[in-house]
């Protein structure tokens, strides 16, 4: 069985910024060539052409190409025909896409389309309440429609996506997935009173609702520290800096116990996480976040938002709390149960790795997406 993805984004050197879809996209790849399944690539609107072998996998980086006119059209076409080339070529008996922004649309290929809902744009807008651009929503509807399979990485997102596109037919739900052995607990790094945020400064995720929660936590007389690992990015509201927007909402004395660490590379990340006694991720809008299950897997207690997909990947009050982000009060009381209660994220640790181990691992996803394109290509 031949298996090729189609997406923008890949973890590799070459690319300097990647997010958890890439992550999630090899996550799946790795997965399958771990059980004797060949895995081809494609990484589309790169600065050059490149074919090269990592992990096992076939990566194909396709040039970007400009026209005269309707450039996106056309680039689209010429992705096709390349691709469909190596269909021919190399045996490959199925392809998935990502459904973010229609990056399928108006290709037709030489074997069956499958789409993964990782969260549409629309899909996104909706939560956010955010007016999505016409062409954007066009572009996602055909290439949602035109699909010959479709998956979904959470029950959630599943039925947004239906209801927002009208979609008739059955979508398998498939989470995302965690190398278990790669993000593993590291108790005796562990600080006290360290709170730890990480992923994009970016609206969504629920960073301002956050800092608002330390304000509160400040004032029952904690001493923790926030710390923030993650890109800062433009305010979609206000066109600033979203890291500096934090900082003013910062009152005097929170603002002296958060720091703000940048953008960090995976086996940083993996450090910060260990020495965290609690994460924290207030997120408004997700599909199933890579964030939390590696957090998770890490055996740490987590505090994160109650929104659709939590109760898919949490288990509040069994792998840590899950609380309304704009609750702030609620929020802050529960940072400060968990930063003084050891045993009880401990406990929680516990359990959050072992729902992990059970529903996430990348063994136990990668048996379920084999298992699914032997079904659809009949294998």
């Amino acid at each position: 069985m031949h298996i090729a993805f189609l997406t923008t984004e890949y973890p590799h050197t070459s690319i300097k910024s990647y997010g958890g879809l890439a992550t999630s996209i090899k996550s799946a790849a790795l997965g399958l060539v771990a059980m004797n399944v060949r895995v081809t690539v494609f990484v589309i609107s790169q600065p050059k052409k490149a074919i090269f072998e990592a992990d096992g996998i076939t990566v194909h980086f396709i040039a970007q190409k400009k026209y005269k006119y309707a450039s996106w059209f056309f680039y689209k076409k010429h992705v096709q025909r390349y691709i469909n080339t190596q269909i021919k070529k190399e045996k490959i008996d199925a392809i998935e896409a990502p459904d973010w922004s229609g990056i399928s649309a108006f290709m037709r290929f030489k074997c069956p389309l499958v789409i993964r809902f990782h969260g549409t744009d629309a899909y996104f807008c909706k939560l956010e309440g955010r007016t999505q651009k016409p062409k954007n929503f066009w572009l996602e509807k055909i290439a949602l429609h035109s699909a010959d399979h479709l998956i979904s990485v959470s029950r959630f997102t599943a039925d947004q996506t239906k209801d927002i596109f009208h979609i008739k037919k059955h979508i398998e739900i498939i989470p995302n997935s965690v190398m278990i052995n790669r993000f593993l607990p590291e108790h005796r790094a562990e600080k006290e009173d360290r709170i730890l945020y990480f992923g994009t400064l970016i609206r969504k995720k629920g960073v301002f609702d956050l800092v608002h929660a330390f304000n509160a936590l400040m004032q029952r007389g904690s001493k923790a520290q926030l710390y923030f690992a993650g890109a800062d990015v433009l305010d979609i509201k206000t066109g600033r800096s979203t890291q500096e927007l934090m900082q003013e909402l910062l009152s005097p004395k929170a603002e002296k116990r958060a720091y703000f660490l940048g953008k960090l590379d995976h086996d940083n990340i993996r450090e910060e996480i260990a020495k965290a006694t609690v994460i924290t991720l207030p997120s408004h809008a997700e599909a199933l976040p890579m964030t939390w299950i590696e957090a998770m897997a890490m055996e740490k207690a987590m505090l994160t938002s109650d929104i659709g997909w939590a109760k898919e990947v949490m288990s509040d009050g069994q792998t840590g709390y899950t609380v309304a982000p704009k609750n702030h009060d609620e929020y802050a009381c529960k940072l400060w149960r968990l930063l003084q209660n050891t045993e009880m994220r401990r406990k929680f640790g516990k359990a959050a790795r072992a729902r992990v181990v059970d529903r996430f691992s990348a063994e136990f996803i990668a048996e379920k997406n084999r298992d699914f394109y032997q079904k659809i290509i009949g294998t």
